[in-house]
């Protein structure tokens, strides 16, 4: 009676004067009649029985809820958006890598010139499916160095429902292909909880990889919460970036052929531009043979500047800021050697790129094939934050050495040289493209303060509804403008409730008002906007950009931690009113107006959750978080199969000394396969029979491996197989005192076969960070990529019987002495600064 009474108080609350009233299409209690909810409380309370219930059924009128559907007009939505693809990469806004699926849009709609990210991967993806600010919904930076306070711990809470949720609970269906960066990293495995996963924040359908990035030929790939391996056996012919085109349009088609009238949203993000960058031969040769970079990359800006110019999307009187000589060096001083490395990355990333938007375009194509294009508000943003300069000065064939501290010369990079864009790299450019694909701006992914690390190229078309067919749009928005948009396309207003929990007002402010050409040159409606990305700040409000310097390059992910962000940095100034391109510090003429925007901008942070600041990146990455391990120190498993258990579950054996024990059975005929593993190809171990011989590999980030093996095949019967390693620094315990060089140190690892021991052999180094985003945990097969690809393929399944695994980790403990050493170290150091 309690929950009839209060389904009844919040159904006349809806029907009141200041809300809405429901709308009923067609006869009440017909089977096919539809409704317009209110929108406000999600979802809707029970409709009423609009029938009538006599003794008998005979002399009784049945009646139907009505079917929900969104308000009359509301169109389908294509939300799409690349991935680390700078203002000036693609042809749309001056690039010289054809993107002719952007081209195609900004042609039937509206080019957006001045449309801003957060400059990192997830936090600009929490923004954008919430209209709100991403510390608003904790996404103050990536899962990965997520810290336990509520602008950083990644976790959209119950009072930020996504723009999937609100379409979904309207009568839409929804879908999201590609990239899912906004789960927390402890609920990505099996054991869930799946609330935060796509199919858990509103979205019907998840076809996608979780985490920052993934190889496109052998992915950690969903569907839904299922792990699925599709490219098994087909590996390097099977691409993610064309399956996922493949799925989305599947799933519009069968969606077209069951319901033609039903509405839907798909949220499209696949994994280009992010590292690793693998676009098909077919692409890499169409490009190479463009030579579109054979001049350099300072040449590059030249002729994109010239171009933007040309296109109408910078200002004619922008001024290229000028080249950062003192951090990158120029093309003139390169050698032939880098000279020839350095174009082959550029090729593989604007095949990429290439690649991808042609996918795009496949989608879009489709829209138009089924006769929907006319009915679909189409957004395609160019990138989740500015070009990408975390693959170093000189780029890097695995990104995973970079996210190591590990750069490697260009004549060790040589060797990758044909693998590069191939299942065999997990290849990343050198940081001069990156600030080329900026221009004319400075800076790049990861810089919050200054455009080159927030400018993404935008279009938006919506036949009928936007006229102004080719038009350029000027306006000041950002990425949490692109909910209250749909939603103002739609009809449909922004929750105050959901399931029973108030939500937060959205942050952003509608662009709908640019859609009308009468308004091409009006006034942004948005007029501040805080950022703030690992302790760099910056302000813009009313057409003033306050902008922290920064101290740490991006490239410096092992660098000196800032003690102090709130006062580190130096600001500049700049009027982006008539100084487009951030050219000129007008600091020191207006100090009245520094102090100004100063202080506007700490307000700014203390209302959206961005305090405490903090600086930090390679600790904050291996900091302690919510884990499903606990205070854990011995996991013990059963032997049953288990695949696909992603980074942040099962144990870490970095920095610790660990035991591997794995009873097994050997049956008549003998066996192979593989025990356990973590990893793959880019780095990781493996437990496993190769023959009947017992192998145990650490492959040390695709530079070196290590094996300890038995000398004899294993007989039929039962087998006791232990791997002991002795780690030789302090490990994770150093970080207490900011001290990371007690990471990586090395290690003597010993073998043992039924209590005998067959190996020993010592490690120089073990990896000190972490292992791929995007190989995981398995027991009884490997899945993703192999450790060794000379010693066995995918899935390698074991032939034989686990009986039980125990890993056994045993993390070192700082002493008195150790923490006094320590101290010392770090007080010499400090008086040596």
């Amino acid at each position: 009676m309690k929950l009839a009474g209060f389904a009844l108080v919040l159904t006349l609350g809806i029907a009141g004067s200041d809300a809405r009233a429901q709308q009923i299409n067609g006869t009440p209690g017909a089977p096919d009649a539809t409704t317009t909810i209110d929108g406000r409380y999600l979802p809707p309370p029970p409709q009423p029985f609009h029938g009538q219930i006599e003794l008998n059924a005979a002399q009784s009128k049945p009646g139907w809820p009505a079917r929900v559907v969104p308000p009359k007009g509301a169109p389908n939505i294509l939300l799409i958006m690349t991935d680390d693809v700078g203002f000036a990469a693609p042809s749309t806004f001056g690039g010289v890598i054809p993107t002719p699926a952007l081209d195609r849009i900004a042609a039937d709609g509206l080019r957006y010139t001045n449309f801003h990210s957060t400059s990192l991967c997830s936090p600009t993806r929490a923004a954008l499916i919430t209209g709100r600010n991403h510390h608003s919904v904790g996404f103050g930076v990536v899962s990965e160095a997520a810290t336990g306070f509520p602008g950083y711990d990644s976790i959209i809470g119950k009072d930020n429902a996504t723009i999937g949720r609100i379409l979904q609970e309207n009568g839409y269906r929804t879908s999201w292909f590609g990239k899912d960066h906004n789960t927390p990293t402890w609920q990505t495995s099996q054991a869930g909880p799946f609330d935060q996963w796509p199919t858990g924040m509103g979205f019907d359908y998840f076809y996608g990889f979780v985490g920052g990035d993934a190889s496109q030929w052998e992915p950690n790939l969903f569907r839904n919460t299922t792990a699925i391996y599709p490219y098994v056996g087909k590996q390097g012919k099977w691409n993610l970036t064309t399956a996922m085109a493949d799925d989305a349009i599947h799933w519009l088609t069968q969606l077209k052929d069951i319901n033609p009238s039903q509405p839907w949203f798909v949220y499209y993000v696949p994994g280009g531009t992010h590292s690793p960058h693998q676009p098909t031969p077919e692409w890499i040769k169409k490009i190479s043979d463009m030579h579109l970079f054979d001049k350099g990359w300072n040449a590059l800006r030249d002729q994109i500047f010239a171009n933007q110019k040309k296109l109408g999307v910078i200002p004619q009187d922008a001024e290229l800021t000028s080249w950062p000589a003192k951090l990158l060096k120029t093309w003139d001083q390169t050698t032939p050697e880098e000279r020839k490395l350095y174009i082959r990355q550029a090729d593989v990333y604007a095949a990429y790129l290439a690649y991808t938007d042609h996918e795009i375009g496949r989608v879009i194509q489709a829209v138009q094939d089924l006769g929907e294009l006319d009915n679909t508000l189409i957004i395609y943003i160019s990138g989740d934050n500015g070009a990408s300069a975390e693959g170093s000065p000189n780029g890097t064939p695995s990104e995973v050495l970079q996210f190591n501290g590990i750069e490697l010369p260009v004549k060790d990079q040589m060797k990758f040289y044909d693998a590069w864009g191939s299942q065999f790299a997990y290849s990343h450019m050198a940081v001069p493209w990156a600030w080329a694909f900026d221009t004319p701006f400075k800076w790049t992914k990861q810089v919050p303060s200054f455009f080159g690390g927030t400018r993404q190229g935008m279009a938006i078309s919506w036949p009928g509804h936007i006229t102004d067919k080719g038009g350029i749009r000027w306006q000041f928005h950002h990425v949490i403008d692109i909910v209250p948009t749909i939603l103002e396309a739609t009809g449909i207003p922004a929750p105050v409730m959901v399931d029973g929990i108030a939500q937060k007002p959205i942050e952003g402010v509608s662009m709908a008002y640019t859609f009308d050409k009468a308004n091409a040159a009006a006034p942004s409606t948005h007029k501040i906007q805080y950022f703030e990305m690992m302790g760099v700040q910056g302000l813009y409000n009313d057409g003033w950009m306050l902008s922290a310097v920064p101290v740490r390059p991006p490239w410096e992910l092992l660098g000196k931690a800032i003690e102090d962000p709130a006062s580190a940095y130096k600001f500049e100034l700049y009027d982006v009113r008539h100084d487009w391109t951030q050219y000129t510090d007008v600091a020191a003429q207006n100090p009245a107006k520094v102090k100004e925007m100063t202080d506007l901008m700490f307000a700014q942070f203390a209302q959206y959750q961005v305090l405490p600041l903090d600086a930090a990146v390679a600790t904050r990455m291996v900091s302690p978080r919510p884990s499903m391990n606990g205070d854990r120190k011995v996991f013990t498993y059963s032997g049953e199969p288990i695949a696909g258990l992603p980074r942040g579950t099962g144990p870490d054996l970095l920095n610790t000394s660990y035991t591997i024990t794995a009873d097994i059975d050997v049956l008549d005929g003998g066996a192979d396969g593989m025990i356990v593993t973590r990893g793959g190809r880019f780095g990781g171990y493996g437990l496993y029979l190769l023959k009947g011989k017992p192998v145990f590999t650490w492959n040390l980030l695709d530079l070196k491996r290590v094996k300890w093996q038995a000398p004899e095949a294993l007989t039929p019967g039962k087998h006791t197989l232990v791997y002991d390693f002795k780690y030789d620094g302090l490990g994770f315990a150093t970080l207490a005192f900011n001290n990371i060089s007690g990471l990586g140190r090395g290690g003597t690892g010993t073998f043992s076969v039924d209590g005998k021991v067959v190996a020993t052999e010592k490690l120089d180094h073990t990896v000190p960070l972490t292992l791929p985003w995007d190989e995981t945990f398995d027991i009884g097969s490997d899945t993703g990529t192999p450790v060794d690809d000379g010693d066995y393929q995918v899935p390698f399944a074991f032939t034989g019987k686990i009986d039980k695994l125990t890993i056994a980790v045993a993390p070192p403990v700082l002493t008195d002495a150790d923490k006094k050493k320590l101290l010392e170290a770090e007080h010499a150091v400090q008086d040596a600064n």
